[in-house]
């Protein structure tokens, strides 16, 4: 099969946006995809660089990413899991800056490219999509608040088992308590920041106190209260 044959029409896109910008009119939505760009992405591969000069953003019609920044030594630190749905990349565009994260792909992935002209325009000319955009930023703004102080202040079990809860929230568990998302052990470290020993470790260590199972990549979480437990100490 032809990957041109999995790409979704743009009406399709169109339908998905509407979720994630529930109050914006439609007539709104369909002129900022007028010159979207859908493209399939396999795992592994990058969509941008951290320094790049990006010229539009990005809407997640289905797959994973992961966002990131590259630290001391070339360390990445993982700043979030980007899933179905979500829009990256805009920042950049509206500060008209170099882009401050990389993008890769952890899944198969199709995204829809937005040109800046088109985000830009939409922004300035729609006070619905203007609130909407600000409210994804704040959120992220938030996040990224929520994370220095954790770093701060918090043991990095607690940050581990924080992590763990953010991701069975973000991206849902089995019947059986099994994350959805298999994040390998140097992903996991990335986004905890922490060593990969260290990680390992700890989730021993959460495995020998019967608050997780482990087979492979996949986590069950089986005590959340104990986990919330650990966060809140």
């Amino acid at each position: 099969m032809k990957e041109e044959a999995l790409l979704p029409d743009v009406s399709e896109c169109i339908s998905k946006f509407k979720l994630t910008f529930k109050n914006v009119i439609d007539s709104e939505i369909e002129a900022l995809f007028v010159d979207t760009i859908i493209k399939f992405h396999k795992k592994g591969d990058y969509i941008y660089n951290e320094g790049a000069r990006i010229k539009g953003c990005y809407f997640l019609f289905s797959g994973i990413v992961k966002i990131f920044q590259t630290g001391i030594a070339g360390k990445d630190q993982i700043i979030r899991f980007g899933k179905e749905g979500d829009i990256f990349g805009f920042r950049s565009v509206i500060r008209n800056e170099a882009a401050c994260t990389s993008v890769e792909t952890m899944s198969d992935c199709i995204l829809c490219y937005i040109p800046n002209a088109s985000l830009m325009h939409m922004i300035t000319h729609s006070p619905s999509f203007a609130y909407e955009m600000m409210q994804i930023a704040c959120k992220e703004l938030g996040a990224a608040n929520h994370y220095i102080r954790d770093i701060a202040q918090k043991s990095v079990k607690a940050r581990l088992a924080e992590i763990l809860l953010l991701i069975a929230s973000d991206f849902g568990v089995e019947a059986d308590g099994t994350l959805k998302l298999n994040v390998s052990r140097e992903d996991l470290s990335n986004f905890v920041g922490t060593a990969t020993e260290t990680l390992i470790r700890l989730l021993s260590d959460l495995k020998n106190e019967g608050l997780v199972e482990i087979k492979g990549r996949k986590i069950k979480l089986l005590q959340r209260d104990k986990l919330q437990q650990i966060i809140n100490s």
